[in-house]
């Protein structure tokens, strides 16, 4: 690779002035804050300006415009590559409820305390705090996972919602991507699928300057990169120079003239070009130091003292180079919508409520009930009844399985696949992919859709990245996961979860959710796509689980406060609490049955939420767990870890200590205690302590 053309610094061109303001507001803030990485916005400033300013639909004073053009910063580690351009272009902020605060998204002031307790301007671009942002990134990778997902999603709206002469959604995607989310397998698992869906609407440009952390990429990473995107189906371009704007503005517009396959831009950097660190791990990971930021500077022909400097004129050049061409774009598109809104008022409305991230009226009329059945239904089942139940009813609505739709019953009877040639299916197919799923759907939900997925819960391991991400941006994917338990059976513990719910309840901001029979799948269905700020969990069995009569017990309605008196002792206060989730929960009654029928008080306490129950206030939540009742036993096929809490070191638990084994179910029971017979002698041994 040739070294970078100098002299595209000495023509003193407005575009070079508003390049080397990016690079100098980046290194001046991470030097501030005296942490950071200032080497990959130095050296790709050229490419973003050339982006924004020729090419990107967006406008600074809509910045929640739907049909705006998405860019994603996949290198998170970059992030004041990202707050430079929103605070040169001029974006203003809107508040959570997409008003304006009539304060711009980033100031001055805001990059000056990048890195700083409650900023603007996290160490990496967060979604929500930062208008402009429009995903977290951070952990390589994920970003372009995202962008997946927002493609997907622009094409499954336009199918929807397009008609002659009304394109409402036609947007592009860009990435800036780089040799750490190359290395970082979902990037290649999500590129599989973009090339497979042949979404030509998805521009990733990546920064090939082969700089790690730990020093060049030799060390570890040597392949072929562009060949291996050819491979996934990928348009492959190169630019030779990232300083080259005439080449890097040619190759995005290559992009917009593509019409069969995503776009795969190969950008040769330096990192931190102009630095006399210039290629090193330091320019990548941490501030330069006050004497090489004034060489640098230098270098640029930058007044070497000067800090945050933004020159006269460079900010409004900027932002009218933006908003002159997103403005009318914008304006234009909302004129087109008040017509639709009058030819087409139902699809108007639905796209008002996509907007707003609500869901249709009526839809919840559509959820079974379920008779009383001893022999009863898988939860996977029974939440299959409940999808195929409220898909009709529900646009947005829109999953699928890492290849096991027909074990996790995620597929959506009679509607057609979302392919290539079909943007329309219901039925997404991630194949076994599922990292890439997990983001993907973060994308989705991104882009005004309310995505599930499906895999078996062993498998959560593989897509824990995303699940932690959904919650830290708040975002209502619904995960489902089946195979929830030793109930797994002959797989064995490779397919047997264990650890897995404990890690699950741990995330914060993730509703786990691991219903004990139908009607609490359908009530858990209920609550998950009511959420409008949490992702759910929902934690689904095999084997069939009887279908408790709701006559008899408390409704399963409870399970919305998290955990619920499910059945309570006769003739007075319970003096013994049984707590069971899941598949466990019909064995816990019917060991309640027994002990009341020997004049045990015994109370049934349904727990399948733990996020939710702490929710509750105090006195809910004592009112179903007395203090004074010391004598408690919770059964769960999983880890002990975090049962604690309401066992307290008086109860006692029913738990997986190892990993189960491979066995017919029947037998794995009885080996590990999940009989109705050890529950009763594990109650009756904690009362006679008790005395």
């Amino acid at each position: 690779m040739s070294e970078p053309d100098q002299r595209i610094h000495e023509d003193g061109s407005p575009d070079r002035l508003a390049i080397d303001t990016i690079r100098t507001l980046s290194m001046d803030a991470v030097q501030k804050a005296n942490s950071g990485h200032p080497g990959t916005p130095m050296a790709l400033a050229p490419v973003v300006h050339t982006l924004w300013t020729q090419f990107l639909r967006y406008d600074p004073a809509a910045p929640d415009w739907p049909n705006r053009d998405r860019f994603v910063l996949s290198v998170g580690h970059a992030s004041m590559l990202l707050y430079s351009v929103l605070h040169l272009a001029g974006v203003r902020e809107i508040d959570a409820d997409g008003q304006p605060t009539g304060h711009p998204a980033v100031s001055l002031d805001d990059i000056k305390q990048f890195r700083q307790l409650s900023s603007k301007t996290p160490g990496h671009p967060e979604y929500r705090m930062t208008t402009g942002v429009e995903t977290t990134t951070g952990p390589l990778g994920q970003g372009c996972g995202n962008s997946v997902g927002m493609a997907l999603a622009e094409r499954a709206l336009a199918a929807r919602y397009n008609r002659d002469g009304f394109n409402l959604f036609d947007h592009d995607v860009y990435v800036l991507c780089g040799d750490g989310d190359m290395m970082e397998g979902v990037s290649g698992e999500a590129a599989s699928i973009a090339g497979h869906l042949k979404l030509s609407n998805l521009c990733w440009i990546y920064d090939s300057n082969h700089i790690s952390i730990e020093g060049s990429t030799d060390l570890a990473f040597d392949e072929d990169v562009g060949q291996r995107f050819q491979a996934y189906g990928w348009n492959v371009l190169h630019v030779d120079d990232a300083n080259d704007t005439a080449a890097i503005a040619e190759a995005i517009a290559t992009f917009r003239a593509t019409s069969d396959a995503p776009t795969f831009i190969i950008v040769h950097s330096v990192i931190g070009w102009g630095s006399p660190r210039a290629g090193s791990e330091k320019a990548h990971g941490e501030a330069l130091g006050e004497d090489n930021v004034r060489a640098t500077k230098r270098a640029y022909g930058w007044p070497e003292d000067a800090q945050f400097l933004v020159p006269e004129g460079v900010a409004e050049r900027f932002g009218a180079a933006v908003a002159e061409r997103g403005r009318p774009a914008r304006e234009a598109w909302e004129q087109m919508f008040a017509r639709y809104r009058e030819a087409f008022p139902d699809a108007a409305a639905e796209v008002d409520d996509l907007r707003r991230g609500k869901l249709r009226s009526g839809w919840q009329a559509a959820i079974p009930s379920f008779d009383a059945d001893a022999k009863g239904l898988a939860s996977r089942d029974s939440s299959g009844k409940v999808i195929n139940a409220v898909a009709p009813h529900l646009p947005a609505l829109l999953g699928g399985a890492a290849d096991l739709s027909p074990s996790t019953k995620t597929d959506i009877k009679g509607a057609d696949s979302f392919e290539a040639d079909q943007y329309g299916g219901k039925n997404l197919h991630f194949g076994v992919r599922e990292h890439a799923m997990g983001s993907i759907a973060n994308g989705m939900a991104l882009s005004y859709l309310r995505p599930y997925t499906g895999t078996f819960l062993v498998f959560a391991d593989y897509m824990r990245a995303p699940i932690r991400l959904a919650a830290i941006m708040e975002l209502p994917v619904v995960f489902v996961f089946t195979h929830d338990s030793i109930g797994v059976g002959e797989d064995g513990p490779t397919h047997q979860p264990i650890e897995h719910l404990a890690t699950l309840r741990a995330i914060p901001g993730l509703d786990t959710i691991r219903p004990g029979d139908a009607n609490e799948v359908a009530v858990a269905w209920k609550v998950a796509l009511e959420h409008s700020h949490e992702p759910t969990a929902l934690i689904l069995s095999r084997q069939a689980i009887p279908t408790l009569d709701r006559g008899k017990y408390a409704s399963a309605e409870g399970l919305a406060r998290g955990g619920y008196v499910l059945a309570d002792a006769e003739g007075g206060a319970p003096e013994l609490i049984l707590i069971g989730t899941g598949s466990e929960l019909p064995m816990v009654v019917e060991a309640h049955e027994r002990l009341t029928a020997e004049g045990v008080r015994a109370r049934v306490v349904s727990l399948p939420s733990w996020y939710l129950f702490e929710k509750q206030d105090r006195a809910y939540r004592e009112s179903v767990l007395p203090p004074a009742v010391t004598a408690r036993v919770a059964v769960e096929q999983a880890g002990s870890m975090g049962w604690d809490r309401y066992v307290t070191s008086h109860g006692a638990m029913i738990t997986m200590s190892t990993f189960g084994a491979s066995a017919p179910l029947a037998k794995l029971q009885e080996k590990f205690g999940f009989t109705v017979e050890n529950v009763v002698k594990v109650a009756r041994d904690l009362l006679e302590q008790a005395d």
